[in-house]
């Protein structure tokens, strides 16, 4: 009887702790899911009470006749792949730099983290305001013929200054997990590798880089969920232009939705989005995962 009134007791004790958090995700996550379910088979503009169900025929329309959903898609591919790439890349590199024996490490660390701690936004309009401003003023007084681009006007160039801005604002964050990564590598195989005459090229591709398998893991997952999902810097530096030549899928489904009142076709947009992003990072958390176990 003790026994049973004690595990009635773990019971309510464990409930009590779990509902009220179990009540928060259910209001925050899966009822707002549902919802977007529900609204994107309808066609509703998001003020009037009755919106009319219209079945898969937003879905229809997306994949048929949207232009501009074609289009946002084809920049976000282009953005990810770049940014996922370089940003990657580019972190090793620093990392390494950093992860030598220097005076000056800590103030680089935090000289390069520091981009990260401010809102993309914050940034983009920053970096607005220096390709408009900074950059002209930078041309009339050097004469370079790079600061004279217009470098928010002409679709390439948009496009290379997206990519840009949003390296420099996040690397810092890639830097601190590679670093940490770099760290965790053991210094006897390093030693071993030196003695058995590996320069340090080999030393890198055939014990550091295996060995980071974890961080490269984390950092492909973190900056692939972010660039499928950019917004912020598009929204504060191009606004989507010039000519809606630097849609993401995330801001169509913003100019849609809260701009053209097309609150059902928006969240058609918004569940498709949601199922890629959770289609590719399972697909990449496999095979990463994967090769951690044969490295």
């Amino acid at each position: 009887m003790f026994k049973q009134g004690r595990r009635r007791a773990e019971r309510l004790e464990f409930g009590a702790f779990t509902l009220p958090i179990l009540i928060c995700v259910i209001a925050v996550f899966y009822y707002p899911f549902i919802m977007t379910i529900r609204y994107s088979l309808t066609k509703w503009n998001g003020i009037s009470k009755h919106p009319k169900f219209v079945g898969l025929d937003n879905f229809k329309q997306i994949f048929m006749g949207d232009a501009n959903f074609t289009h946002a898609a084809w920049f976000t591919v282009k953005y990810a792949v770049l940014y996922i790439i370089l940003v990657n890349v580019l972190a090793i590199l620093l990392a390494l730099v950093l992860d030598m024996k220097l005076k000056s490490t800590n103030w680089l660390r935090a000289a390069f983290f520091i981009p990260y701690i401010l809102s993309l936004v914050i940034v983009g309009f920053i970096w607005k305001f220096i390709f408009m401003q900074g950059f002209e003023s930078l041309g009339a007084s050097t004469g370079w013929g790079i600061f004279q681009l217009s470098w928010l006007g002409e679709p390439g160039l948009a496009f290379i200054s997206v990519l840009f801005v949003s390296l420099w604002q996040s690397i810092g964050f890639y830097l601190v997990i590679y670093i940490a990564g770099l760290q965790s590598v053991p210094d006897d195989l390093k030693e071993a590798a030196t003695v058995d005459g590996a320069g340090p090229v080999r030393r890198f591709f055939n014990i550091t880089l295996p060995l980071l398998a974890p961080s490269i893991t984390i950092s492909v997952f973190m900056a692939l969920t972010n660039s499928i999902k950019v917004f912020d810097v598009i929204l504060s530096l191009t606004g989507g232009g010039p000519g809606g030549t630097t849609y993401s899928v995330a801001y169509d489904i913003y100019r849609d939705t809260f701009q053209n009142n097309l609150y059902g076709y928006g969240t058609a947009k918004a569940l498709i989005l949601f199922v890629a992003v959770l289609v590719i990072t399972v697909i990449q958390l496999t095979i990463f995962k994967r090769r951690e176990v044969e490295a």
